[in-house]
C-alpha cells in the first residue's frame, strides 16, 4: 500500500512537471495559432541558464533570472524568425522550429557538453518532507508541485481576471479591428510568445536540479508535452492540467505493475491461449509504461478528436 502511495505521488508531482512544460505551448497555441515544436528546448534553456547564473546569483535568484533570459529569447524567435513565416501557415512554423530545437541542442553541446552538468537541489531543499513505508520522500518533490500549482492558478487569474486573453485573442482573429482600437499586434504577440517560453524556462529552472540536466533533456520531454497537449486539447489550459496529471499518474503506476496482458486473461479462461501467443501478451505492464501516453493519445483522438477539453472549433 506505501509503494501505491509512493507511486501516485511520483506520479502527480511528474504530471505537474509535464504541466510546467505543455503550460506555455498551450498558451502560445491557444492564442496564437502557433505550434512550436522548439518549445521544449526553452525548457532545457532554463535549466541551463539556471545552473550557470546558481553560481555567480545563488538558486532562488537563478530560479528568477533564468525564465525571464528564457523569455527574452522566446521573443527575439518570434520577432526575428516566427514573424517571418507565420502568414505562410501552420507546416511552415512547424519546419521552422523543429529546426531551431537542433540549433539550440548543438548550441548546448557546444557550450556544455555532451554530458550532464553539476545542477544540483540547493542545502536549502535537500530534505526529506515525510517518511511513508520506510522510504523518506524529497521536499523537493513537493516543492516542484508547488511551483506548478502555483503557476496554474496565475495564469489562469491573468486570463480570467484581466483583460490579457480578450485582447491577444481579438488581435489574433481580428487584428485590424485591434489596432483600430489601439492595440500593438506584433507586440502582443512578441509578448505572448515571450511569456509561454519563461514558463518553459521556469519548468526547466525548477526540475533540471531534481532530474538531470543534459543536452538531451529537451529530446525526452519534447514528444510527451505535445502528447498533453493533444490529450488535453489544443488551446486549453484545464485540459493541459488534467491530461498532464492523467499522464503522470498512469505512467508512474505502470511502471511498478510486474503482471502481463496473459495475466489478466487467465481470468476470464485466456491465460493459456495469451501464454501460447506470445508477443505482447507475455509482456509486463512495467515494460510498456512509455508507450502508455502514446496509447491513451490514440484512444482519445478516436473518442475525442479535439480532446479531453479542447474546443472543437
Amino acid at each position: 500500500m506505501d509503494q501505491l502511495v509512493i507511486a501516485l505521488l511520483n506520479g502527480v508531482i511528474y504530471g505537474l512537471l509535464l504541466f510546467m512544460v505543455s503550460a506555455g505551448l498551450t498558451l502560445i497555441f491557444g492564442m496564437m495559432g502557433i505550434l512550436n515544436f522548439a518549445h521544449a528546448s526553452f525548457y532545457m534553456l532554463g535549466a541551463y541558464f539556471a545552473y550557470v547564473l546558481q553560481g555567480p546569483l545563488g538558486f532562488w535568484w537563478a530560479l528568477i533570472v533564468s525564465p525571464v533570459l528564457v523569455g527574452v529569447v522566446g521573443a527575439l524567435v518570434e520577432r526575428y524568425i516566427l514573424r517571418r513565416v507565420h502568414h505562410h501557415g501552420h507546416a511552415h512554423e512547424l519546419l521552422v522550429t523543429f529546426g531551431l530545437s537542433f540549433i539550440i541542442a548543438e548550441l548546448v553541446k557546444l557550450f556544455f557538453g555532451n554530458y550532464p552538468v553539476n545542477y544540483r537541489v540547493p542545502s536549502s531543499l535537500d530534505f526529506s518532507a515525510f517518511a511513508l513505508g520506510g522510504l523518506n520522500y524529497p521536499a523537493y518533490r513537493i516543492f516542484m508541485g508547488g511551483v506548478a500549482i502555483t503557476m496554474f492558478i496565475a495564469i489562469y487569474q491573468l486570463l480570467t481576471r484581466t483583460r490579457v486573453g480578450i485582447v491577444v485573442r481579438s488581435a489574433l482573429y481580428r487584428p485590424k479591428m485591434a489596432e483600430a482600437l489601439g492595440h500593438n499586434v506584433p507586440l502582443v504577440f512578441m509578448g505572448v510568445f515571450g511569456v509561454g517560453s519563461a514558463l518553459a524556462g521556469l519548468a526547466g529552472a525548477v526540475a533540471g536540479a531534481f532530474y538531470t540536466t543534459n543536452p538531451n533533456m529537451a529530446l525526452e520531454l519534447g514528444v510527451l508535452v505535445f502528447v498533453v497537449v493533444v490529450v488535453g486539447g489544443l488551446g486549453s489550459l484545464g485540459g493541459a492540467m488534467v491530461a498532464s496529471i492523467l499522464i503522470g499518474v498512469v505512467t508512474s503506476v505502470a511502471v511498478g505493475i510486474d503482471a502481463t496482458l496473459a495475466d489478466f486473461l487467465s481470468l476470464f479462461g485466456a491465460g493459456a491461449w495469451a501464454e501460447h501467443a506470445g508477443g505482447i501478451f507475455t509482456l509486463k505492464v512495467s515494460s510498456l509504461a512509455s508507450t502508455i501516453p502514446f496509447a491513451l493519445m490514440l484512444l482519445v483522438l478516436l473518442i475525442r478528436p479535439h480532446g479531453l477539453m479542447g474546443s472543437k472549433g
